[in-house]
C-alpha cells in the first residue's frame, strides 16, 4: 500500500537510534501523534531520549506535514519553515535538506504498511551522524 497523507494521522510508537561518528550514540523511544488541522497534519514526537552514559531525557518536537503537489507530502518545521518533501508512491522516497554547512538526506520505507521507517544520514562540518527510526500502530 502506498500511504496517503490522512493515512498518517492517529497514534504511532516510534523508536529510533542514532549513531554519531564522534559520540555519544543515542536512542529515543515514544509516540508520535499526527493530528489534523486545517492545512494537513501535526506531527508531535514526545518520549524518552537517552544518550550513552547519560541520565535519560525528556524529549519532544513538532513538524507539520501538508499535501505537496502530485501526491508528495511536505514536512515543515514547527515554525512553517521547509523541512523537505517526498513521494511516498516513489519506488524509494527520498529528500535532501540543506542546512548550511550541513545536509540531510532522508530515506523513507513504507513496504511493511503500517509498519514504515525513516533513515538519515546527516554530513557536514558541525555535523555526522546516521538516525533510523522505525513506526508502527
Amino acid at each position: 500500500m502506498t500511504p496517503e497523507l490522512a493515512n498518517f494521522r492517529g497514534t504511532w510508537r516510534i523508536s529510533r537510534r542514532v549513531v554519531a561518528a564522534n559520540g555519544p550514540n543515542a536512542r529515543f523511544s515514544g509516540l508520535a501523534e499526527f493530528t489534523a488541522d486545517e492545512s494537513g497534519l501535526i506531527c508531535d514526537e514526545t518520549g524518552e531520549l537517552r544518550l550513552d552514559g547519560q541520565t535519560p531525557v525528556r524529549a519532544e518536537r513538532r513538524y507539520l506535514w501538508r499535501p505537496g503537489t502530485a501526491g508528495t507530502i511536505e514536512v515543515q518545521f514547527a515554525d512553517g519553515r521547509p523541512f523537505h518533501r517526498f513521494d511516498p508512491g516513489a519506488g524509494t522516497p527520498c529528500a535532501r535538506h540543506d542546512c548550511a554547512p550541513d545536509v540531510y538526506e532522508v530515506r523513507y520505507d513504507f513496504r511493511r504498511w503500517p509498519v514504515w521507517s525513516s533513515r538519515w544520514r546527516v554530513r557536514g562540518s558541525h555535523k555526522d551522524y546516521a538516525m533510523m527510526t522505525i513506526c508502527q500502530r
